[in-house]
């Protein structure tokens, strides 16, 4: 095959997510930390998925407006890092082949050589021996390969992507020892590479197909007709006040749908979701309260949204509003005590993605918007909000824990103007040592720990500390790690597994070994039993 048109792009796009969607499972098994968090393959295969039910629902095969839908659908789907990089790699392969209506092996190279370029330059500090490694030294390579055989077709180029992709993901651990150490490449670059193969699969006449039956119907209902965008309005009942949980309802309706709006506004919710079975959705909804509105509309339609009806009969615009991302009632009760505005569902277990942002400060009216991602994975795509939301200043407070967003949010003063509020959120989450125990899901070494499944973990920042059988030993071992003499304060957040006896005894323990102010929260987090934060 000498070019490609939009139409085989398409497949070639289809091919490789389903690739991917095949073994997201397997990268996810290589992530360094054996912590039971959410996942690089889980990420990317959730980001590119966004971008292929774009591209379905376009309709188009004209290869630019192709490439232009792929690449807004992965910038609003992002999730984590390894998302973000990936909406930006094919951001550059879109910026290069606008107008054209086909691509020779030469353009193509040239979009993929660009697509690795713009993605190094979204990053702030750009990693060797991770998914940008594999992306720059595969096009690389294969764009000399072309340059020293003019005459060679996409399927030898995608052949020669595909096998230095490989050599490039096979040497990470070089370059990055805790790989090495943990024996095992990196995750985003495998999860690249199962895209790449994706396309050389449909070049060779073999597209690979989704696994899951569910998934597989799922899409094939969607090449068919889009769904229905589901929403409504719910005013909780009594009971359903007692019973209704963010996090629990997002995971019920994720059954349907895994595009959905979900906001709590005190005993009201609101709810768009697009899905193939709204009486299932509505269903759902009915069990927590009576319905104020409902709206069932094919998403063909540009009917007017009622939530959007329902938000411009909110109080006039002011100054500032704050987003922060957090999971568990506790600390989102906890957040909104500290002024923030809306708590986005999502953390460790699942990076909220770009759309979600996008959703919440839709229904802010505000004039500054700070967001506190308060995970490192969250940064970026909390960033990418800046390139789709234009009327509104969105400000990212670089929160890389929930003890450091807690701390951004006391320093927020109302009364200040944007950069002085920037530097005082900045410089309180810089006072933040950050600590948190967990428990390990799989055997590994890492950092010189010899670690098994089931073990408990103490991590300081992001480095492995402590390992112990038990968490009470884990966590006081943390703790003395942590606070030393020019410790003033410490807050402790206990998740859903900690009983109020162990909650208790590190109280004990803080207090009979350690002269410092002590604030204790119920988080209710998944994951990690102990959040601590040392100021």
């Amino acid at each position: 095959m000498d070019t490609i048109n939009g139409a085989i792009f398409r497949e070639m796009l289809e091919s490789g997510c389903n690739n991917l969607n095949n073994r997201k499972k397997e990268v996810d098994a290589l992530n360094v930390f054996p912590v039971p968090d959410g996942d690089t393959g889980t990420n990317m295969s959730m980001t590119f998925t966004n971008g292929i039910l774009e591209v379905r629902k376009a309709g188009s095969e004209q290869l630019s407006l192709v490439a232009k839908t792929l690449s807004r659908g992965l910038l609003m789907g992002a999730r984590g890092n390894s998302g973000v990089i990936l909406s930006q790699i094919f951001r550059g392969f879109s910026q290069a082949i606008t107008d054209k209506e086909e691509l020779n092996v030469k353009e193509f190279s040239t979009a993929m050589l660009n697509g690795a370029k713009v993605a190094y330059k979204a990053v702030m500090r750009p990693v060797e021996g991770t998914i940008l490694t594999v992306v720059r030294e595969s096009t690389d390579f294969a764009d000399v390969y072309v340059d020293n055989h003019p005459e060679c077709t996409i399927n030898e180029y995608i052949d020669i992507l595909c096998k230095e992709g490989k050599a490039s993901l096979d040497r990470t651990p070089e370059l990055l020892p805790i790989l090495k150490e943990a024996r095992v490449v990196d995750s985003g670059g495998s999860g690249l590479l199962a895209i790449y193969d994706g396309f050389r699969a449909y070049l060779e006449g073999s597209p690979i197909q989704e696994l899951s039956d569910s998934e597989k119907m799922q899409l094939e209902e969607a090449d068919k007709f889009s769904g229905y965008r589901t929403e409504f309005i719910l005013n909780l009942s009594n009971q359903g006040q007692h019973l209704y949980k963010e996090d629990r309802f997002r995971t019920s309706l994720s059954k349907f749908s895994e595009n959905m709006t979900v906001i709590q506004d005190g005993d009201t919710v609101k709810v768009r979701v697009n899905t193939m079975t709204p009486g299932e959705v509505l269903n759902l909804g009915q069990r927590y309260g009576e319905f104020k509105k409902i709206q069932i509309s094919s998403i063909e339609d540009n009917e007017e949204s009622i939530l959007e009806e329902a938000e411009e009969e909110k109080v006039e615009e002011k100054e500032y509003a704050m987003i922060s991302v957090a999971a568990g009632e506790g600390l989102k009760k906890l957040f909104e005590e500290y002024r923030c505005d809306i708590v986005v569902s999502g953390g460790q277990t699942m990076n909220p993605s770009t759309e979600d942002f996008v959703s919440a400060i839709k229904k802010l009216n505000a004039k500054h918007i700070f967001i506190l991602p308060n995970n490192s994975n969250i940064i970026m795509a909390a960033k990418q909000v800046a390139q789709v939301i234009e009327d509104k200043d969105v400000q990212v407070v670089l929160t890389t824990s929930i003890p450091q967003g807690l701390s951004a949010c006391i320093a927020f003063n109302p009364d200040a103007n944007v950069e002085d509020n920037l530097e005082m959120m900045e410089e309180a989450r810089k006072a933040v040592k950050t600590g948190s125990v967990t428990y390990a899901i799989k055997d590994t070494m890492i950092e010189g720990h010899d670690i098994h499944e089931g073990d408990y973990m103490g991590i300081l920042e992001k480095e492995i500390v402590i390992t112990a059988k038990e968490k009470m030993d884990a966590t006081c071992k943390l703790i003395d790690a942590m606070i030393d003499g020019e410790s003033e304060m410490v807050t402790i957040i206990a998740g859903e597994d900690v009983s109020n006896e162990e909650l208790t005894t590190v109280q004990s323990y803080i207090e009979d070994n350690y002269e410092v102010d002590l604030d204790i929260q119920k988080g209710d987090q998944p994951v990690y039993s102990f959040m601590i934060g040392v100021e």
